[in-house]
């Protein structure tokens, strides 16, 4: 694996963890009763991105380390993934 492979799964790996992190706990400008002038009430109240951030970036590292031991370790190879290679024959 080279190092622009390694960087890319790791980005890959963070962003789906902080689509899935983001709505929890999530408390909306209508829930909370301050709607701000010119938004919606569903808006989000306070965000709280960067504490997000690091709980998706604690989160992300185990996952990533998993996912690079089991590809560097050989169970898993573009071998098995090649759609366009014929079925062999036993």
């Amino acid at each position: 694996m080279s190092i622009s492979a390694i960087l890319v799964m790791f980005a890959v790996i963070w962003f789906m963890t902080l689509f899935v992190v983001l709505p929890i706990g999530m408390q909306t400008q209508g829930e909370a009763g301050e709607v701000v002038p010119g938004t919606h009430a569903s808006a989000p109240a306070d965000v709280n991105l960067k504490r997000k951030a690091m709980w998706v970036t604690i989160i992300t590292i185990p996952i990533w380390a998993i996912t690079c031991g089991i590809i560097l370790s050989g169970w898993v190879t573009m071998d098995m993934f090649d759609i366009y290679k014929p079925p062999s024959s036993q």
